[in-house]
C-alpha cells in the first residue's frame, strides 16, 4: 500500500492546526528528519549508499532503529518521516513493513529543514506537543525520548542536550560541536519540543538561519550585539541564553539536559559510526548481563 503524502503546506501555521494534548505526554506526534542535505553526505558515501539513514548500525537501518524506539516510547501516538526520497526509504526491505502501520505518516520534505518541519506540523492531524528528531539519532532510546518530554512543562520549545562530562564519562574524549556558556559545555542531543503553533516564528527565523547552525556564535549574532558579546565572554548560563534568545521571539524557550551521555552522540561522519556501533555493543552486552543476573537470581543460583 502506497503510504500517504505530504506535498507540502503554506509557510504559515493555521492558528488551530491539530489538537492540544491534555497532558505533556500523552498523544505527542514525533517528527524524524530523514532527508538529505545538498552535496555528498559522508557517511553515506563511506558505505557506498545513497541514502544515510538507510546507513545499518546494529545490523539494522538508522531511521528503523529511530522509528522502533518511538513507536515503543509511551505516549507518542504517530510518527511522522520527512524526507526527498521518502518513497524509496520505506521501501527498503527492511522498512517496509512500517508502509501499513497507521502510526507511520511519510511525508515528503521541502529545500530546508526548518520549512518542512513548518508544513509538516501545519497538518490538521498533528497532535501538540510535537518532538523532533532526526533519522541518525541511534542512540535514542523510549526511556530517554520519555525523559525529554517530561521536560517540555507548558514552554514553547524545549532543546535536548547534553554536559560535556556525561558524554565523556561514556565515550571518552570526542570531538563534538560544544555549546559554551558559564555553567559548562553542552552538545546538542538531536532532541527539539514544539509545543503549539506559537513557535511558527522561530521556524522561519530558523529557515533563515540555517547556514550557521553549527556555529553558537553566528546564531547569537543574529539576537544582537549584548548577547553575543555575554556568549563570547561565558557569562551567561545555558538557560539564561536559550530564554533571552527566544524573548526575542516572544516564545519560552528552556534547555532539557539527558542523562544519558551518550545522546550526544549521532552520525555526522564515518568516525561516529565506528563510536556508535561500539556504543551499542557496549549496551547490549550490558542488557545481557543483567537478563542472565537475573535468571540466575530467580533461579536460585548465586550471580
Amino acid at each position: 500500500m502506497r503510504p500517504p503524502m505530504h506535498a507540502g503546506l503554506s509557510s504559515d501555521l493555521p492558528h488551530q492546526g491539530g489538537a492540544r494534548c491534555r497532558n505533556a505526554t500523552a498523544g505527542w506526534t514525533a517528527l524524524v528528519l530523514a532527508g538529505q542535505r545538498p552535496g555528498v553526505d559522508p557517511v553515506a558515501a563511506h558505505f557506498a549508499m545513497r541514502t544515510k539513514s538507510l546507513v545499518p548500525v546494529g545490523g539494522e537501518p538508522m531511521l528503523l532503529r529511530v522509528l522502533n524506539t518511538l513507536l515503543r516510547t509511551p505516549g507518542i501516538g504517530k510518527v511522522l518521516v520527512l524526507a526527498q526520497d521518502i518513497d524509496e526509504q520505506l521501501a527498503d526491505r527492511a522498512l517496509i513493513a512500517l508502509r501499513s502501520d497507521p502510526r507511520v505518516v511519510a511525508c515528503r520534505s521541502g529545500p530546508t529543514i526548518s520549512g518542512s518541519v513548518l508544513d509538516a506540523i501545519g497538518r490538521g492531524d498533528v497532535c501538540w506537543p510535537v518532538l523532533v528528531t532526526t533519522a541518525d539519532n541511534v542512540m535514542l532510546t523510549p526511556e530517554s525520548a520519555s525523559e525529554f518530554m517530561r521536560g517540555l512543562t507548558g514552554q514553547d520549545v524545549g532543546i535536548g542536550l547534553v554536559e560535556r562530562a556525561r558524554l565523556e564519562a561514556v565515550c571518552g574524549p570526542s570531538k563534538r560541536t560544544w555549546l559554551r556558556f558559564s555553567d559548562g559545555d553542552f552538545t546538542g542531543a538531536n532532541l527539539f519540543a514544539l509545543g503549539s503553533p506559537r513557535v511558527a516564528p522561530l521556524l522561519r527565523f530558523w529557515e533563515t538561519a540555517e547556514r550557521d547552525r553549527k556555529s553558537m556564535l553566528k546564531l547569537a549574532a543574529r539576537f544582537g550585539p549584548v548577547l553575543l558579546l555575554k556568549i563570547l565572554l561565558r557569562r551567561m548560563s545555558l538557560q539564561a541564553a536559550l530564554a533571552a534568545a527566544g524573548s526575542r521571539l516572544g516564545l519560552d524557550v528552556r534547555p532539557v539536559l539527558l542523562a544519558d551521555g551518550r545522546m550526544g552522540v549521532d552520525v555526522d561522519k564515518p568516525e561516529d559510526h565506528a563510536l556508535v556501533e561500539r556504543l551499542l555493543a557496549e549496551r547490549a552486552a550490558h542488557g545481557a548481563s543483567v537478563r542472565s543476573g537475573r535468571t540466575m537470581m530467580r533461579s536460585g543460583v548465586p550471580a
